[in-house]
């Protein structure tokens, strides 16, 4: 299939945290193609609204079988900028740092991120939040809705990670 071929997916994505930061966050999302539509969410105990943003759109992308042409759609211009500004190449090419002292925040999800992001291609939109687009008002209430949920599974971050590595060895 070459380019000119590839399925347009449009992707509606939300993210929210009940007390930010530390507190359940949950994500929404809305994938549209063609006359289909797919809503997905989860949710996370002690996270971020930044977190929560940035999984809705892996989630997304996640979501597709193959390679797609798709514009993201999200009410976050953390995640709308960082993409489309170029921030995220800047952090790369200086090793995940935002200023020679300052790591970037959530690079284990911004590194998932840019790799789903090469698997198709990718534009992000930003859209004013809660200004009645019914898509991403949707996401918002999949968001709600799953940062309420009993029993959420913790937001284990790559530091974390690293940190139990390093007590274990």
């Amino acid at each position: 299939m070459n380019d000119r071929e590839l399925k347009q997916v449009d992707i509606y994505t939300d993210g929210g945290c009940i007390s930010n930061p530390g507190g359940n966050g949950g994500y929404g999302v809305v994938l549209l193609y063609n006359e289909k539509r797919k809503e997905l969410s989860g949710g996370y105990a002690n996270t971020t609204n930044n977190r929560m943003e940035l999984m809705a759109a892996i989630k997304g992308l996640e979501a597709l079988k193959e390679k797609c042409r798709v514009t993201i759609y999200s009410d976050s211009k953390y995640l709308t900028e960082a993409i489309e500004q170029k921030w995220i190449i800047k952090w790369m090419r200086k090793g995940w740092m935002r200023t020679k002292t300052e790591e970037v925040k959530n690079v284990d999800l911004w590194k998932r991120l840019w790799a789903m992001i090469q698997k198709h291609e990718v534009r992000f939109h930003w859209v004013r939040g809660h200004a009645g687009n019914p898509e991403n008002e949707r996401c918002d209430q999949l968001a709600t809705i799953a940062m309420n949920m009993p029993d959420l599974e913790e937001d284990v971050r790559e530091a974390a990670r690293t940190q139990q590595a390093d007590v274990l060895e």
